[in-house]
C-alpha cells in the first residue's frame, strides 16, 4: 500500500469525512533542502468532517497530526493541511 493510500485510509477511519483530498506533491519538491528524496515526503490534505465541529483551525489540525503521528515522524517532511467542519 502506498503512503498516500495509507494516509487516506487512516483519515477516513478516524474522521469519516464528507470530503477528503490527499495529493502527493513530492515530485514538485525534488532536491528541496531537507527533503528525504523518497517520493513520499510532501503532501497536501484537504479534509472536511463533522469531527471538527466546535474546534478551531489549530485544534482540528492537531487532530489530523495525531492520526498521522508515525508518518510525520518518519516519512512526511511537509504537510499542507486544510481542515473544516461540515
Amino acid at each position: 500500500m502506498s503512503l498516500e493510500q495509507s494516509i487516506r485510509e487512516k483519515l477516513i477511519k478516524k474522521f469519516n469525512p464528507v470530503k477528503l483530498v490527499v495529493i502527493n506533491q513530492s515530485s514538485e519538491h525534488a532536491g528541496h533542502a531537507g527533503s528525504p528524496g523518497t517520493g513520499n515526503s510532501h503532501f497536501l490534505i484537504e479534509i472536511i468532517s463533522s469531527s471538527f465541529k466546535g474546534k478551531n483551525r489549530v485544534q482540528a489540525q492537531r487532530m489530523v497530526y495525531a492520526v498521522l503521528e508515525e508518518e510525520m515522524k518518519k516519512d512526511i517532511h511537509a504537510l499542507a493541511l486544510t481542515v473544516s467542519s461540515s
